[in-house]
């Protein structure tokens, strides 16, 4: 990177395990875990890797270099930096801008950094997630280009092989509808949403879901408003509830039940209402979960500008806090606002695509609707895209109980044994 803005988050770190076991390693054909520390859209300093000691996100990283493979952890931009004299240098579409000139970086110093720079997997979660999908989706996408050019990204291809996403924060300017579309009728912590706003959000929802005509698994049909509640019954959480009650001793799994009476288990299967599950999950956020009103919540503050800390991006708020029904959000942040949506480049504007994804989620992580990552997760399964997907049963945001099987993933897809 010829132009960085801020060296100490446009920069990244390279480990490479050089002994497994006593027995020397050459990882210069392994794959490359890339793996993004984003959470909240906030910024991400590379040297600052010990706050998220012990956890999951560590845990990978561990058992990637265990396993042979060369990780980088790259740092990126986000909504909180903010310069002496007072102008924010790291809103949108900063953090994604970043994490591709590191792709680049990456692959135009091949031979130099070790790794095999055709076998890239990104990782992250949350807002890390959702970029982490974005890479995915957006590879070599030429609408990046100024940003990529403003910075001296290196002149290189940043799309990649894999995608691991893990509860993304993805497609906000849908999220508010789908979030009301799942949680519209419960109550948060401080009482009821307002209903009125709340079944115009769901309404305006059922409108995007018809027009995305996603198909289902096993000919289920087109997802739309009406039937997502049985597909998301039928396809992930029955499975996921299942695969955990199975696993339990029956002294435990017994217990489980009688706390939990809303499941019936008849003959080794778990049987339940969406409406159940729901309240067993409950309702994190307000109304609007993303685009609040009041522009306190962190996605605003993302697609603010170099001189506004936040500004609304979608229609329904900015018409709400104008008091002018026909307000619009205006094309230039329009433009943003798609490049940093995973879901805006597949379809007919589908750039260089990455052709496996492994998509997680906990059956109880109230950050964002679960249809986002199916949605996600199914949008990529119609393509034609490898796309492992599940969901773990009683998980909050960003669970993660087998870190193991997602690292022999990643041998299974590159075919790589240290």
């Amino acid at each position: 990177m010829a132009n960085p803005v801020d060296k100490d988050y446009q920069s990244l770190n390279v480990s490479v395990p050089i002994k497994i076991d006593d027995v020397n390693v050459d990882a210069a054909s392994a794959p490359i875990l890339f793996k993004n520390g984003v959470g909240g859209y906030m910024s991400s300093n590379n040297a600052k890797t010990g706050s998220q000691a012990n956890s999951e996100r560590d845990r990978r990283e561990d058992l990637a270099l265990a396993a042979g493979y060369v990780v980088v952890f790259p740092g990126s931009r986000g909504r909180d930096n903010q310069a002496a004299d007072g102008t924010y240098y790291g809103k949108a579409p900063a953090a994604i801008v970043d994490l591709k000139a590191a792709v680049r970086y990456v692959r135009h110093n091949k031979g130099i950094i070790p790794g095999n720079t055709d076998w890239i997997v990104s990782v992250g979660c949350s807002a890390g997630g959702a970029l982490s999908a974005l890479l995915g989706t957006s590879g070599n996408s030429t609408l990046y280009d100024p940003y990529l050019k403003e910075i001296g990204a290196a002149d290189a291809d940043d799309n990649i092989y894999a995608s691991a996403c893990y509860s993304p924060i993805t497609d906000l300017e849908h999220a508010d509808m789908a979030y009301e579309w799942m949680y519209g009728t419960l109550p948060t912590r401080s009482g009821q949403v307002d209903q009125e706003h709340s079944i115009q959000l769901k309404n305006s929802y059922a409108a995007y879901q018809a027009s995305l005509n996603l198909q289902g698994k096993n000919n289920f049909g087109v997802l739309i408003a009406d039937n997502y509640d049985e597909y998301l019954l039928q396809y992930y959480f029955i499975p996921s509830a299942n695969k955990f009650l199975q696993g339990l001793t029956a002294e435990k799994r017994t217990e489980y039940l009688k706390n939990n009476s809303w499941i019936t288990w008849t003959n080794n299967s778990a049987k339940f209402s969406f409406s159940d599950y729901t309240k067993h999950a409950g309702r994190m956020k307000g109304l609007p979960a993303f685009d609040g009103f009041d522009m306190k919540v962190p996605e605003p503050i993302l697609f603010g500008n170099e001189t506004t800390n936040a500004r609304h991006f979608t229609n329904f708020s900015l018409q709400h806090s104008t008091g002018n029904s026909n307000a619009e959000i205006d094309g230039g942040l329009q433009q943003v606002v798609n490049l940093m949506n995973a879901m805006y480049f597949l379809g007919p504007k589908s750039s260089s695509c990455a052709k496996y994804w492994w998509l997680r989620n906990g059956s109880k992580d109230n950050h964002t609707s679960q249809t986002i990552m199916i949605n996600l997760a199914t949008s990529l399964e119609n393509q034609g895209r490898n796309v492992n997907t599940w969901v773990f049963w009683d998980g909050g945001h960003c669970a993660d109980e087998d870190p193991e099987g997602f690292i022999n993933w990643i041998g299974e897809i590159t075919g790589y044994r240290k």
